[in-house]
């Protein structure tokens, strides 16, 4: 599945959260990169995934978070994570959102 052991991958994510979020003008501390991860994991515990996507998901919060989203947007993309059947799914959601905010 990954390289990484839980502590390390969740160090590895919460780590670049928080780069993230400081290249945007907005740092991020510990506890609410942990929180950011956490949220993540829970939102994917219904299916085998990939470490990249569980990064994905968290870093999608992350942006709803830094910019400000509406409760309601973000609501709809927690409920869309959770009806995926796998990571493939998500990730497509994730791209779908990406398109659709460029265009």
């Amino acid at each position: 599945m990954n390289d990484y052991s839980p502590p390390d991958l969740q160090r590895s994510i919460q780590q670049s959260l928080q780069d993230i979020a400081l290249q945007m003008g907005r740092p991020l501390d510990d506890v609410a990169a942990a929180r950011l991860y956490q949220e993540s994991n829970d939102l994917l515990n219904h299916i085998s995934y990939e470490s990249l996507t569980l990064a994905r998901v968290a870093g999608t919060l992350l942006v709803y978070q830094m910019q400000k989203t509406e409760v309601e947007e973000l609501e709809w993309f927690r409920s869309q994570v959770q009806q995926c059947a796998d990571d493939e799914e998500v990730e497509e959601l994730i791209e779908s959102i990406h398109r659709t905010d460029a265009l």
